[in-house]
């Protein structure tokens, strides 16, 4: 037994990193979710683990535990070093605003350039779910094979399930390995009829927002397509994995652009591809997507962490902080959340107006119960 782990540790490759991005609030999930303790750090499915956590746990098959960097706003630095407590200083880059994806990726691929120039990076979300996770390393690790031997950009594509119009997808077009194609298009978050259409042609993938690419191609993918974003980055030469990059980053990350990395760069660039996968994976963004991926009793109720009594009740979540006991009648296809000092019932299919609730109660309470 001893040999086989001393055999596995041997095979990761000491020039791959990953790059976890965990800065994001969560709103879709409030009020369980709130800006000083967001969802990623919450431990939705009550298995002693949180949404970041399980991030970390399974990339360590793939890349040294020395090689995660971990990217977060710098309000929760405190909340990264109690879940992950292994993780040197200089493997979490704390932002001092956020601006959306493009700006943070930058920052990590010439944080890690500075260490290692023949850095490979995969780059994921920390609040997603995967729960075939053997099959997860094996594509990963194909889909690094690809990166480091071509001048590509890879981002991992989902096989999609249901006419989903809360994704992004992804128009695969020839193969050029394995299951890695080239990109045809990129489609927002479609209306549904045109989802039907992209799950019935079987040319469209849902876009999981997971990325593999060797840090100099990432670089000269920003430079090529968003040079407002790269030229912050490169008027910082020489000082990345130095004591004055945080001073650097401090001074000139707020002034950056605001643009997710698709519009930057993955719906510019003419290098890009998607590797085609099914690993039991869910954007775990809002209510009902932890609704469809946890366990349900005879009534097709879901309970997190809570005591419940439900008569004539079908198709909930019920999350419900503390020793309160639920009793509920007549229910059907609803959240209720009680977060202590905010209760939130909503029909699921109502729950793309959490975030408008969000936006309300701040007019009408401030800060109090975010």
């Amino acid at each position: 037994m001893a040999s086989f782990f001393i055999k596995q540790e041997t095979m990761v490759n000491p020039h791959r990193y990953c790059v976890i991005m965990c800065g994001g609030i969560g709103s879709r999930f409030w009020p369980y979710s709130r800006s000083s303790r967001p969802k990623q750090f919450i431990d939705f499915l009550g298995i002693g683990r949180s949404l970041l956590q399980m991030s970390y746990d399974r990339v360590l098959d793939i890349v040294p535990p020395e090689n995660v960097v971990i990217l977060t706003n710098e309000q929760y630095a405190s909340l990264v070093r109690e879940q992950l407590p292994g993780l040197a200083d200089h493997q979490i880059l704390l932002e001092p605003a956020r601006r959306n994806t493009a700006p943070c990726i930058a920052w990590a691929a010439y944080h890690i350039a500075a260490r290692d120039p023949e850095a490979s990076i995969i780059v994921a979300p920390s609040d997603h779910l995967i729960t075939r996770e053997g099959v997860f390393v094996d594509a990963v690790l194909a889909g690094f094979e690809f990166v480091e031997g071509n001048d590509a950009l890879l981002t991992l594509g989902i096989k999609p399930t249901r006419p989903e119009t809360g994704y992004g997808y992804i128009q695969v077009g020839a193969a050029v390995s394995g299951d890695i194609h080239k990109v045809k298009t990129f489609t927002e978050k479609p209306r549904l009829e045109l989802a039907r259409v992209f799950l019935e042609s079987g040319e469209f993938f849902w876009n999981s927002g997971i990325f593999l690419w060797k840090a100099d191609t990432i670089i000269k993918a920003l430079k090529e397509n968003a040079p407002d974003v790269a030229n912050t980055f490169e008027r910082g030469a020489g000082l990345f994995g130095t004591p004055a990059e945080a001073d650097f980053i401090r001074e000139n990350f707020p002034g950056c652009m605001s643009i997710s990395i698709d519009f930057a760069v993955m719906e510019k660039a003419r290098n890009v591809y998607v590797e085609c996968v099914s690993f039991g994976w869910s954007d775990l963004g809002a209510w009902s997507a932890l609704y469809d991926n946890s366990p349900k009793n005879r009534d097709g109720n879901v309970t997190q962490n809570c005591s419940v009594l439900a008569y004539n009740s079908t198709g909930n979540i019920f999350a419900v902080n503390g020793e309160k006991l639920l009793v509920v009648d007549g229910l059907k296809d609803y959240i209720v959340a009680d977060a202590g000092d905010v209760l939130l019932i909503c029909p699921k299919a109502e729950e793309q107006r959490i975030k408008q609730m969000v936006n309300d109660v701040k007019l009408a309470h401030g800060d109090k119960y975010l």
